[in-house]
């Protein structure tokens, strides 16, 4: 616990890049992205499975140079989806040596990890929403942080022993419980505006959050290993520490676009 729990301060200048923004934040999540694609393709290589780590980089890079140049052009981010489903499944084409499940990883890696990292930049861009961001961080943040000491401290039974044997449903309610409060107490200090929207998101994405953890333990599970790498003492890899946002980033991007701007519900 003492090496977790230090591992987590050494990690706290990166609240200075989330909080500059702009070509700062997207510096960070472009790093995420290259770091834990390599993680992700390195598990894979543990079930003899092998993506193509030099076309997902290339990709990474057009996504963040097309963004970069053209921001806020969804019509892009659609071009680069398709673009994507098209490259990976060229990968196949090597039949000597690739597999449609090497091609499928290759995408399911550039999805889940880059592109929904890249959606931390998307709601850096929404304007006067773009200080919900922090709301991606705090929710999986806080759920990660009360959940893993209600667990230990309150844990009777057992969440999903199959793929994390040491969450507990004492420690999933204590994440939301952490969710809440933090969210509640951000909004009311920094946005009151948006008080009930970041309560309603603290409720909803906490679970979303333990999704996105459990999603990284059932590849892991399959993949035979503990961690995706040992980047961080007590923590492991870059994915260790963000599976949660992954899932995170995304949810609070679309509650802005389609509650908060399209309906216009600021609560």
């Amino acid at each position: 616990m003492k090496t977790r729990i230090i591992s987590g301060f050494a990690l706290i200048p990166l609240i200075a890049l989330v909080f500059l923004g702009g070509w700062w934040l997207a510096a960070l999540c472009l790093v995420v992205a290259l770091i834990g694609v390599k993680e992700f393709f390195d598990g894979c290589g543990a079930m003899d499975v092998h993506p193509s780590l030099p076309l997902a980089y290339g990709l990474i890079l057009l996504l963040y140079v097309a963004n970069g140049f053209w921001p806020n052009q969804h019509t892009l981010l659609l071009g680069w989806v398709a673009l994507s489903v098209i490259l990976c499944s060229l990968v196949m084409f090597d039949i000597e040596r690739r597999t449609p499940i090497d091609a499928a990883m290759t995408l399911i890696g550039l999805v889940y990890i880059a592109f929904f990292t890249f959606h931390l930049v998307l709601i850096d861009q929404t304007g006067e929403f773009s200080i919900m961001k922090w709301m991606a961080v705090i929710t999986a943040c806080a759920t990660d942080t009360f959940a893993y000491f209600a667990g230990v401290f309150l844990g009777r039974h057992k969440l999903c022993p199959t793929l994390s044997p040491k969450k507990t449903i004492e420690g999933a309610i204590g994440g939301i419980i952490g969710s809440v409060l933090c969210s509640a107490i951000f909004a009311h200090f920094l946005c009151r505006e948006y008080f009930w929207s970041c309560v309603i998101i603290g409720l909803v994405a906490s679970p979303v959050s333990m999704c996105g953890d459990l999603t990284a333990s059932a590849y892991k599970r399959k993949m035979g290993i503990k961690d995706y790498g040992n980047l961080i003492p007590g923590h492991g890899g870059v994915m260790d520490r963000f599976d949660s946002i992954l899932f995170t980033a995304p949810f609070v991007y679309y509650y802005i676009v389609i509650v908060m701007q399209h309906f216009g519900l600021l609560f």
